[in-house]
């Protein structure tokens, strides 16, 4: 009975192991199937910069890819090409002109596959600019990789605000940000083709798009073949090294993108050296972080618990947030809780909500009109001038949640996006809801003789 019942644990022993390596297998198969791509895909911006950018498309064949362009639509007088044939095409334009409009085509040597007058990009302004009183103009998705009525709602309602306060700017968006999960469920790319490249084509091919690693991108292997990060520092900033962290600029805004699903948050972490080095070298007057975990939320994510999302919401408020505010970080961009969060702007709050104290917020003006005396890397020991956390993450879902996190300022259950305009001394921000509503809006102004002086009692950065 007894070498019976030894046999059949070892014959159970052995079917489950040969169960987990099947599944194991067939994942890994899922995984690779799911990150491979055989159709085509419209030409789409990367990696802008004042001098340069790089153009992107995919064929069914394999063909060496030239782009063509010219500052007028009928004298695209300049080309280049790649070195060799392939069907996932790169192509980066160097030598450009800041803050030009460039017309383009994409092909080969004998065929244009895209092209024609809407095909065309406006590189980024440089800082200073003469072209300084028109606002640059970013636009904020957030979780926007459900494909669907809801999610070109809400595109469409940005887009139709943009056209309606027009700028000298031939742009809707100098630059589209996203605080992540770019492609429900699994960010594979069948995903992205359905979220992001066929619903929004037409925009991809005039503004550059800056998106924001999810939860959801990882779990393929698509994302980071996608998209073309400036590693070298190509776009502005400090070069990184990696596409999981970089910097670019636009005018007098300085974007630093970091990555909050994989990357690492210890204090001597290659992340967040890179982070204090790029900030304290920065010289725009505006600052602007994004990731994908927000430090605070009471939406369909708790930023209070350290089991939900693996405890990386703590760890950002914990580890990454007293930097950012140390090194003058005006506006923090986030996602994962699907809906609508803004705080006050606030400083030294790093515990969970029940540790707030009202103190935090060093200012809650009723019109929502809030003011800052410098820019840049505080001083050591001269006190923090505040920061504004957003959560952007419903641009295509909404979820449900108690909304009561005490260190917010609105909180909306609604689906929308963040529409930012900013000159030199004035950042404006508007949470466009689906229906075309304003669910929120609020101001900062920098370098005003009446800003309050700032919060001066902070514990260390950990």
């Amino acid at each position: 009975m007894r070498l019976y019942s030894g046999r059949l644990v070892k014959r159970l022993l052995v079917f489950l192991v040969l169960f987990v390596a099947a599944y194991g297998l067939g994942r890994l198969v899922v995984v690779w199937s799911d990150s491979q791509f055989a159709g085509v895909r419209a030409p789409y911006l990367q990696s802008m910069a004042s001098d340069g950018v790089t153009l992107r498309w995919h064929s069914r064949e394999a063909y060496r890819g030239v782009v063509r362009y010219g500052t007028a639509p009928d004298a695209l007088v300049h080309s280049q090409a790649e070195l060799g044939a392939v069907t996932d095409h790169h192509v980066r334009l160097e030598g450009l002109a800041p803050g030009t409009r460039y017309y383009y085509s994409v092909g080969n040597a004998h065929e244009t596959a895209y092209g024609g007058p809407d095909y065309w990009f406006v590189t980024a302004l440089p800082w200073p600019a003469e072209q300084a009183a028109d606002p640059v103009r970013l636009w904020v998705t957030g979780d926007a990789g459900q494909p669907g009525k809801d999610q070109l709602a809400v595109a469409g309602a940005a887009r139709d605000w943009s056209r309606a306060h027009r700028r000298a700017s031939p742009l809707p968006f100098d630059a589209w940000l996203t605080t992540g999960d770019n492609a429900y469920r699994s960010g594979s790319m069948a995903q992205f083709q359905a979220a992001l490249f066929e619903p929004f084509a037409d925009l991809l091919r005039n503004v550059p798009i800056w998106p924001a690693y999810g939860n959801h991108d990882a779990r393929r292997r698509a994302f980071f073949r996608l998209f073309d990060f400036p590693r070298r520092g190509e776009a502005g900033g400090l070069p990184s090294g990696s596409e999981h962290y970089f910097a670019f600029d636009h005018g007098p805004v300085h974007v630093v993108m970091l990555d909050s699903q994989d990357g690492e948050l210890a204090p001597d972490s290659e992340m967040l050296d890179w982070l204090q080095r790029d900030l304290r070298a920065n010289r725009r007057p505006w600052v602007i972080a994004v990731f994908h975990h927000p430090p605070y939320t009471r939406g369909s994510h708790d930023s209070d618990s350290r089991r939900d999302s693996g405890g990386r919401m703590v760890r950002v408020r914990e580890r990454l947030v007293p930097l950012l505010e140390r090194l003058g970080v005006d506006l923090v961009l986030s996602g994962h809780s699907h809906m609508y969060e803004r705080s006050h702007l606030l400083a030294c709050h790093y515990g969970d909500s029940a540790s707030w104290r009202p103190g935090l917020a060093l200012q809650r003006p009723a019109d929502f009109v809030y003011r800052k005396r410098r820019a840049g890397v505080m001083p050591p020991g001269g006190g923090l001038d505040g920061t504004i956390y957003a959560v952007v993450g419903s641009s295509s879902r909404l979820d449900d949640g108690p909304l009561d996190h005490p260190a917010m300022a609105v909180s909306r259950h609604a689906m929308g996006s963040l529409v930012i305009d900013v000159t030199a001394g004035a950042l404006t921000a508007r949470f466009v809801e689906r229906d075309g509503r304003i669910g929120d809006r609020f101001r900062i102004l920098k370098g005003q003789a009446q800003a309050p002086a700032p919060l001066q009692q902070c514990p260390p950065a950990s």
